[in-house]
């Protein structure tokens, strides 16, 4: 598993303040402030292919419950979660953003905790 998360210094402040509008749970908020403080933050040019941020099409794997969905995470203004498009601010993508391909990552879900494994990580193209 990645030692640190890596983002873009604007996914790093879009998170800051997601934070500070209190938009997630406690346990949520504690660990993406832990993460946040060690986060390397890199140019958008600079970001590994293989690491979840926006405009990226990720699989991913829920050892929980043993299943394998795709979601395209994409800025919060252009998501439209019933064609697939979530916001990098949702629950999932938090948990997820600034990892790599064959990173597993235990997360504190609203719902309980859950074992998520990033399959495949690959450049979202916007249709024309």
């Amino acid at each position: 598993m990645s030692e640190n998360i890596v983002v873009t210094t604007g996914i790093y402040d879009a998170i800051k303040e997601h934070l500070r509008r209190k938009q997630v749970s406690i346990t949520e908020e504690e660990r993406l402030s832990t993460e946040l403080r060690t986060a390397k933050q890199v140019l958008r040019r600079d970001l590994p292919e293989d690491t979840v941020t926006v405009d990226r099409v990720v699989t991913l794997k829920d050892h929980t419950v043993n299943s394998e969905n795709e979601y395209i995470f994409v800025a919060s203004t252009k998501a439209k979660p019933k064609k697939n498009k979530h916001s990098i601010l949702s629950d999932i993508a938090l948990a997820v953003v600034g990892y790599k391909v064959g990173d597993v990552i235990n997360w504190p879900f609203k719902d309980g905790e859950r074992k998520i494994e990033i399959l495949k990580v690959e450049p979202w193209v916007q249709p024309a």
